[in-house]
């Protein structure tokens, strides 16, 4: 005899259907699946490329180049002693650093050391270096080999002033004011031993070696057409520090005897 028992069949109260006891619930919203790789912004793929590694160094070398010539143009330049003319500040082929930053809103002050340009016949044959090889031109070129054509003495007197050698003490006086230079003067030098009174014109320097009696300077060059007066445009800067040899490097600085020195009267 058969069980003819009713089954229990559940029904939605809503909408009266049946529904299984068994039945699975609804499927939950499917998750959001990850953007295909070609919707991705352009900007993620242009980072995942690189140059290559000679690419780069290419990039690399070209931009120090360029940092180069600007650091030679308009602040920093290398330079080397030509000569024993400002002994014991400078000696030869002392490897030294011009500064152009000062004269770019001014102009060489007294005791200042600065490197200038031939004004003409200053140098003899041998004491202008030239770069003798394809790799000494090209560092020459970006202000990293030390350059030839120029010369490097200190500034005596300005525009203006009245320069004279010598008083009863036989010191240099600038504008009445007696200079004393022991501090900077050759071991034994005196201040000069060629008699001057001269009048710097504006525009114009009066300058000396440290090593007097060594030195082709303005007192040399008085017979000249320039009359020994350097002109301020020629100046490429001023000489703040020595880099070689490593025994001679120091930094340079105005000597302070000239600081009581006035403006002409």
């Amino acid at each position: 005899m058969t069980d003819n028992a009713p089954q229990h069949v559940d029904r939605d109260p809503e909408t009266g259907s049946r529904s299984s006891a068994s039945q699975a619930p609804p499927a939950a919203e499917a998750a959001p699946t990850a953007a295909p790789a070609s919707s991705r912004p352009k900007e993620r793929a242009k980072e995942r490329r690189q140059l290559p590694i000679w690419q780069e160094m290419i990039v690399l070398l070209g931009m120090a180049l360029v940092l180069a010539i600007v650091i030679k143009a308009f602040f920093m330049q290398a330079f080397y002693i030509p000569s024993g003319s400002m002994n014991d500040t400078l000696v030869l082929d002392d490897r030294i650093l011009v500064q152009k930053v000062s004269y770019w809103s001014g102009e060489p002050q007294r005791g200042d050391i600065v490197v200038f340009s031939d004004p003409g016949g200053w140098l003899g044959p041998g004491e202008v270096r030239t770069a003798d090889s394809p790799v000494a031109r090209g560092l020459e070129m970006f202000g990293l080999f030390p350059t030839g054509g120029h010369l490097v003495k200190r500034v005596i007197g300005v525009g203006g002033d009245r320069v004279v050698c010598c008083d009863k003490e036989g010191q240099i006086d600038v504008n009445g004011v007696p200079l004393h230079e022991q501090s900077y003067l050759a071991e034994g030098e005196k201040p000069s031993l060629i008699e001057f009174d001269v009048k710097v014109p504006e525009g114009y320097l009066w300058v000396q070696g440290d090593n007097r009696s060594n030195s082709a300077d303005s007192r040399v060059h008085l017979g000249d057409p320039g009359g020994g007066f350097i002109p301020v445009d020629d100046v490429v800067g001023k000489v703040f520090m020595v880099v070689w040899p490593w025994e001679h490097a120091t930094m340079v600085e105005r000597p302070a005897t000239f600081e009581t020195v006035g403006a002409a009267p």
